[in-house]
């Protein structure tokens, strides 16, 4: 078992973080397959895929960390844990969902949008809090938060691509989430058109 601690160290070495979301387990094995080909080191399955088990099956000996997505409840969350992902995003905060992760010790991001649900969600042992969607907001919201909030640590997602990237990371951000991106460049033109455009992404990082 990977500590939780080296876990969020490389996530936030990883600066960028592929969402992975498929129309089938199919899809979302291709894209991911091909995410890590391009250079990602994260990589997060959601529950929005069916047989997503299947995905994180076939991605158990990849060199990314695998963790797991759009996890709504704690017994998704126990779920994720057994199918082998190491950390674990919600769109919102549910104390029950980091209790089953801090039991496991298991990174837990959250979704969070407002100032209570970041206090919330921190005070429940989130040390990377999830913004989403994020392109309801500014990367300067990112410094209007750690003024009160100086030890919140944000990863936005949702809205986030090649060309506003780096303005988010420059605002303070930990990491990015990417998703919509990979998906449409793998219908559009295959396996090969994702692993190009994440080398795009890593060649553009700030």
């Amino acid at each position: 078992m990977i500590p939780k601690m080296e876990i969020y160290q490389q996530l936030l070495d990883s600066k960028v973080v592929a969402v992975i979301r498929g129309k089938d387990a199919a899809e979302a094995i291709a894209v991911a397959e091909a995410a890590v080909a391009g250079g990602l080191r994260a990589i997060e399955l959601t529950y929005t895929t069916p047989n997503v088990a299947e995905v994180f099956r076939q991605l158990s000996g990849s060199e990314a960390l695998v963790g797991a997505g759009t996890v709504l409840d704690a017994e998704t969350a126990r779920h994720a844990l057994l199918h082998g992902a190491k950390f674990v995003v919600s769109p919102h905060f549910d104390a029950e969902i980091a209790v089953m992760c801090n039991r496991y010790n298991v990174p837990y991001l959250p979704g969070c949008m407002t100032i209570k649900e970041m206090v919330q969600a921190s005070e429940a042992g989130c040390d990377i809090l999830k913004l989403f969607p994020a392109n309801g907001f500014e990367p300067s919201f990112i410094g209007s938060v750690n003024g009160p909030l100086p030890n919140v640590r944000i990863m936005p997602t949702g809205g986030i691509n090649i060309n506003n990237m780096n303005a988010w990371l420059d605002a303070g951000a930990v990491a990015v989430g990417i998703g919509s991106d990979l998906t449409k460049a793998y219908r559009s033109s295959g396996k090969e058109a994702v692993v190009q455009l994440v080398k795009d992404y890593l060649g553009k990082l700030a």
